[in-house]
């Protein structure tokens, strides 16, 4: 018996769930690949020192990174603290290291760390700074392509209120005021609202 409704649908599925397992199965499987090519050719023990070469050499480099993304953040914080203390407003040049791109520098030496040939391939292209800097100029315009393209009420309200930018690119602080909220103090005979739910 039809009721004439129709049925519910189901959400699509995303690309990226389609087709990640896919492509993780066939890097997999090209990696096992490259490496018993690799052992066939210049022998076992070869092999097993490169992957230890790299692994030791990915430790290496998550760890200066590491480092690094501390010290910038330990020294960002000391000027935007003596910077409140004196009233003066932190410009551009005072945020360290901010063109270090120290995600893309971890994230290859996890790919350093990670067996396989194909992988130490892309992470001693990450310890490339111009490779960094211009995968994340790159990352952080599709961030902003899909923040700008997201429906409203989304997380890009959230993202555009908390950045908002004059025409010359400093940020402008700014408080929001609701217009219907009630103004003024509540009324002494009114119930409080219970401080858990």
């Amino acid at each position: 018996m039809t009721t004439g409704a129709t049925p519910p649908l189901a959400p699509k599925r995303s690309r990226a769930r389609t087709f990640l397992p896919l492509a993780v199965a066939a890097w997999l499987v090209l990696e096992i690949w490259l490496l018993t090519l690799v052992a066939n050719a210049a022998g076992g023990l070869t092999v097993l020192l490169l992957l230890v070469g790299g692994a030791v050499l990915g430790a290496t480099v998550i760890k200066r990174a590491g480092r690094r993304a501390f010290a910038n953040l330990t020294g960002t914080f000391q000027k935007a603290q003596e910077a409140a203390r004196t009233g003066a407003v932190p410009t551009e040049a005072d945020r360290i290291g901010a063109e270090d791109r120290n995600g893309f520098l971890m994230l290859g030496g996890l790919l350093l760390m990670i067996p396989g040939l194909l992988s130490d391939a892309v992470g001693l292209l990450l310890l490339i700074p111009p490779v960094r800097s211009a995968l994340g100029r790159y990352a952080e315009k599709a961030v902003e392509r899909r923040m700008s393209a997201a429906p409203q009420g989304s997380l890009q309200d959230a993202f555009q209120q908390a950045r908002i930018h004059r025409p010359d690119g400093k940020v402008v602080q700014g408080q929001v005021i609701r217009e219907d909220a009630p103004q003024g103090p509540r009324e002494p005979q009114a119930p409080r609202p219970p401080l858990m739910p």
